[in-house]
């Protein structure tokens, strides 16, 4: 199958995509209500960007690719912010370095909310007018009309919905680092008391038998570049863990002196321990016989229960190799996951935390080594010891937006699922999202296979 017809489907009707259109503008909004100004200005470090920034940059996305190409009289809202809030587009033209978008003090947030609006009056007039032209052309044409707005336009504006929905994770991820910088150690929202039971279920190895699989994206939707073409793989029989590995499992780890034993980790994994400190996940701290830990709702008790979360790719393995088992490859979890129904703990629960998952199968009597696994979707972002590499056939989209995805596949590594900081409704089995091996501050964290 050729790589873009399993990028793309055909996009929605206008008026369809504008609701859709506002609804996700909307949520980026609620994300930043509970955050100052000089919240919104800050950068925590060079891998993360301020809020400002994230609203901005969205908005430029828009800007750039939707209404500047679709209306030909089109005037950008203001001259200097193609340069302001360009993330990484070379064939557009120069930006302003990553590490120094927290020094953007101008333009104001106030100027940066009239740039949303702006962008928004222009996308609503687009879609609206696309309507009209849509409603006439199927009056005088019926069923053969044409796409009046253009096809590639309604493509580039659903692209452009699933980037702001990245967007929005990268906001909590990157605010949850700030305030954990922060001597009053501030909560992003109060946390919301989510049900988690109290122990975490049993972990047991599922087996699947493997064989000729195919993989990829199969079109009927929505679907970045990366994840085509379908393709086959073979799979020799494996067996997978039923959930991911908990706080509890990987204090395990940490007392058996996981991070002082250099025979556990890779080379690069264990010039990283030494040269960062590393001594336990992200954001854990030692309050005398108790790990603490610092979340999007402040300070609080590690739960053994919950799925551990934080971890670089360097740590998962780590823990995988002292655990007797290893990391899945991409193609044996997207394999895993393609029967399994997409629900789990989602940025849309509120928890804003991995929750420990109830495993029906565990207490029933079952066979131990069969059913589906939990929390496949949801919680934690899951490592796996797939290099982010292109599938055969891959080609890049044309243009500038070839630059999304296709520029970073080297020296990164494939996770699957989404998790408690994801929008519900932006994942699948086929997604792809890729981070360095050291990258810690993004909710990931790891299933075991054997």
């Amino acid at each position: 199958m050729d790589a873009k017809t399993t990028l793309r489907s055909r996009a929605p009707r206008s008026s369809g995509l504008l609701e859709r259109y506002l609804a996700v503008r909307r949520a980026t909004e609620r994300l930043a209500e509970p955050l100052s100004p000089e919240d919104q200005l800050a950068q925590s470090m060079h891998e993360a960007s301020p809020v400002k920034w994230h609203l901005a940059h969205t908005s430029w996305f828009f800007e750039t690719f939707v209404l500047s190409p679709a209306l030909p009289d089109y005037r950008p809202f203001h001259p200097d912010f193609g340069f302001l809030f360009n993330s990484y587009y070379d064939a557009v033209g120069e930006r302003v370095a990553r590490h120094r978008r927290g020094l953007l003090t101008r333009p104001a947030l106030g100027e940066v909310r009239r740039y949303r609006e702006h962008i928004d009056g222009g996308v609503r007039a687009l879609l609206e007018r696309g309507e009209a032209l849509d409603g006439n052309a199927r009056e005088a044409l019926g069923e053969n009309a044409p796409e009046a707005l253009g096809e590639n336009v309604r493509e580039t504006l659903v692209l452009g919905l699933n980037h702001e929905e990245q967007h929005q994770e990268l906001i909590l991820t990157d605010v949850q680092h700030l305030f954990s910088l922060n001597p009053l150690r501030p909560a992003y929202a109060p946390p919301v008391h989510a049900t988690s039971p109290r122990r975490a279920a049993p972990l047991r190895f599922l087996a699947r038998e493997g064989g000729l699989c195919s993989i990829g994206h199969p079109g009927g939707g929505f679907a970045f570049d990366n994840e085509g073409p379908r393709h086959r793989v073979w799979l020799d029989a494996f067996e997978i863990a039923s959930r991911p590995v908990t706080n509890g499992e990987f204090q395990g780890f940490i007392e058996d002196s996981g991070y002082r034993r250099s025979e556990l980790w890779l080379s690069d994994g264990w010039d990283t321990v030494v040269r960062e400190s590393w001594s336990a996940p992200l954001y854990w701290e030692r309050d005398g016989e108790r790990w603490r830990r610092f979340t999007l709702g402040g300070p609080a008790d590690v739960d053994p229960a919950e799925p551990v979360v934080h971890v670089s790719y360097y740590e998962a393995d780590a823990y995988a190799r002292w655990a007797g088992a290893r990391l899945p490859r991409e193609e044996e979890w997207e394999h895993v996951a393609a029967d399994v129904p997409l629900e789990g703990n989602f940025a849309d629960s509120r928890a804003l935390r991995p929750l420990a998952r109830e495993d029906p199968r565990a207490s029933s009597g079952a066979n131990p080594g069969t059913g589906a696994p939990v929390a496949l979707f949801g919680d934690v972002w899951e490592w796996t010891q797939s290099p982010y590499a292109p599938y055969p056939g891959y080609r890049p989209l044309e243009g500038a937006l070839g630059e999304y995805n296709g520029k970073f596949m080297c020296n990164q590594f494939v996770l699957r699922g989404g998790s408690c900081a994801s929008p519900r409704g932006h994942l699948r089995a086929t997604y792809r999202n890729f981070f360095p091996p050291a990258a810690r501050w993004q909710f990931s964290g790891l299933r075991l296979c054997r």
